[in-house]
């Protein structure tokens, strides 16, 4: 039996693409109900938003509806993103990909 190089990089990149993309989505839905939070919008519906505009879309949004300056939005959502990330990486462990051994 000969052992498939190929395919076990294929199968690697594979799961770990499929890794990254459940942390990154994770990420920003958490973000968002923190930012939600922040500035007191229902957490529901604005993390509904995440699977519908990208991180610009969603901090315009939040802009629009709480009539504070995009600027600050922004600032505020950085403020979550690294919030978010530091309590996703202590239940979910660090997104690094893991090397082919």
């Amino acid at each position: 039996m000969v052992w498939d190089l190929r395919r076990a990089l294929l199968k690697k990149e594979e799961f770990e693409s499929a890794r990254l993309m459940d942390f990154d989505f994770r990420l920003r839905a958490r973000a968002t109900r923190l930012l939600a939070q922040a500035y007191a919008l229902d957490e529901t519906a604005l993390v509904g938003n995440v699977a519908l505009h990208d991180e610009d879309g969603v901090v315009a949004l939040v802009a629009t509806q709480t009539g504070t300056a995009r600027h600050a939005v922004q600032a505020e959502y950085l403020r979550c993103l690294i919030s978010a990330r530091e309590a996703l990486i202590a239940e979910r462990g660090d997104p690094t990909p893991h090397r082919l051994a």
